[in-house]
C-alpha cells in the first residue's frame, strides 16, 4: 500500500513539474520573426523569399515585426487599392526629422506596397498586380518590384516595366477597363529621387515619400487595438520616443474627406500626390510651385495661383497662369490634371487615367479662390 502511495505521489510531482515548465516556457517565448532582408543578396528573386506574409502570400498578412500602416491620403494609382508595411530589423529604431519630412529608417529596413483590385473581371476577382518595395542599405534606398502571376501564387522581380489590362466594377458599379503601368526602374527614380550640390558636384539619392509622421497621424485598427499609428510604433520600440505627435494644424487630411476644410483638403491632395516632384530638391524644382504640406500654409503663391506659367511651350494663350481664381480653364494646373495626354499630363507617372474626385476637387479649390489683384 505504501509503495502504491509512493508511486501515485511520485506521478503528481512530475505532471506538476511537467505543467510548471510548460508555464515558464509559455511566458519567456518570443516569437521569432522569419523575415530575411539579407543586405549582400538583395533583391531576391521572389516576394515570398523574403518572408514578409505568412500562409498563402495573396492573402498578405504580415509576418510577426512586419507592421501594417495607413497614410491619412493616399497617392491616386489608377484607382489601385493598396496595402503598405513597413519592417525594421530587431533592436534599430526609426527617427523623427520633423512633422514634414520623411521619417529617417535604419540601414536593413523595407517599405513593402502591394497594388490590387477588387471586383476584377469577369469573376468579380481580387487581383493583385504588383508589390513595390523600397530596401535601405548602407549606401541607400534601393528599389525592388515584384509582379504578381495570374495564378495569384507567387511575385517575380523586374524593375523593367509592364502593361496589365485590367477590367474592373468600380464602386459605382460601373465596368472600367485600363492599362495598368508597372514602372521601370527610371520612372520609380522620377519620383523618389532628392537631388543636391555637394561642391558643385551633382547628387542624387532615392528617398521613399509617405513616411512623414504629418501623414501617420492618425488611429489605425490592428485588430486587437485601435491606436495612433506613431504612437503604436513607439511602443513597438521601432521609432524613437523624442518628439510630441503633430498637432491639428500641422496634421494632413483625407482629401476625400468633405467634412474637412477645403483648403486643407487640397493642400494634403497636393502633398501626397504632387510634393515629391514640386519641392526642393525634388524633380521639378525648378518650377515655382512648392507643394509639400507645410509649404502651403497661408501661401497661395508656393500653390501657383497668379503666378506665371514659365513655359507655355505650345499652350493656349489663356494657360498663362498657373493658377486664375475661379477660371479652371485659364489655369495650367488644372489643364494639366485633366488631361491623359501623357506630354502634359500630371503627375507624370503613376496614372493612366483622370483622377476624377481629385479634379473636381481643384476645380473646387480654383473656384473658391479670390481674384489675382
Amino acid at each position: 500500500m505504501i509503495k502504491k502511495y509512493a508511486i501515485l505521489s511520485l506521478f503528481a510531482i512530475t505532471i506538476t513539474l511537467y505543467f510548471s515548465c510548460a508555464d515558464n516556457d509559455d511566458q519567456d517565448y518570443t516569437d521569432v520573426s522569419p523575415v530575411v532582408v539579407d543586405l549582400s543578396t538583395v533583391p531576391y528573386e521572389k516576394l515570398s523569399d523574403y518572408h514578409f506574409f505568412s500562409g498563402e502570400l495573396k492573402n498578405q498578412i504580415p509576418s510577426t515585426d512586419v507592421i501594417p500602416y495607413e497614410p491619412i491620403s493616399s497617392l491616386f494609382t489608377d484607382y489601385a487599392h493598396k496595402k503598405r508595411f513597413i519592417w525594421i530589423p530587431k533592436g534599430a529604431k526609426a527617427t523623427y526629422n520633423g512633422d514634414d519630412n520623411i521619417l529617417e529608417l535604419p540601414v536593413g529596413s523595407a517599405i513593402i506596397k502591394t497594388f490590387y483590385y477588387d471586383n476584377v473581371q469577369p469573376a468579380n476577382t481580387t487581383k493583385i498586380i504588383e508589390t513595390r518595395i523600397m530596401i535601405r542599405k548602407a549606401g541607400g534606398w534601393i528599389f525592388a518590384d515584384y509582379v504578381w502571376n495570374d495564378d495569384q501564387t507567387e511575385a517575380f522581380m523586374d524593375l523593367n516595366g509592364s502593361v496589365k489590362n485590367i477590367s474592373w466594377r468600380d464602386e459605382n458599379n460601373v465596368v472600367r477597363n485600363i492599362e495598368y503601368r508597372i514602372p521601370n526602374e527610371a520612372q520609380c527614380i522620377v519620383c523618389h529621387k532628392s537631388k543636391s550640390y555637394i561642391n558643385n558636384v551633382y547628387s542624387q539619392v532615392n528617398i521613399p515619400i509617405g513616411i512623414k509622421p504629418q501623414n501617420l497621424n492618425k488611429p489605425y485598427n490592428y485588430g486587437s487595438e485601435t491606436v495612433n499609428q506613431l504612437t503604436k510604433w513607439i511602443q513597438l520600440g521601432i521609432l524613437e520616443n523624442n518628439f510630441n505627435l503633430p498637432t491639428e494644424e500641422n496634421t494632413t487630411v483625407n482629401y476625400n474627406d468633405v467634412s474637412k476644410p477645403l483648403d486643407k483638403r487640397v493642400r494634403s491632395y497636393f502633398d501626397i500626390n504632387c510634393a515629391h516632384c514640386h519641392s526642393e530638391n525634388g524633380h521639378c524644382d525648378y518650377r515655382p510651385m512648392r507643394l509639400t504640406f507645410s509649404e502651403t500654409n497661408n501661401n497661395l503663391t508656393n500653390m501657383g495661383v497668379c503666378v506665371d506659367t514659365q513655359d507655355m511651350q505650345d499652350f493656349a494663350p489663356d494657360l498663362s497662369k498657373i493658377v486664375t481664381p475661379r477660371r479652371i480653364n485659364q489655369s495650367m494646373l488644372y489643364h494639366r490634371v485633366n488631361t491623359v495626354d501623357e506630354t502634359y499630363r500630371m503627375p507624370i507617372h503613376g496614372r493612366t487615367i483622370i483622377h476624377t474626385e481629385g479634379v473636381t476637387l481643384i476645380e473646387n479649390w480654383i473656384n473658391s479662390l479670390d481674384d489675382c489683384r
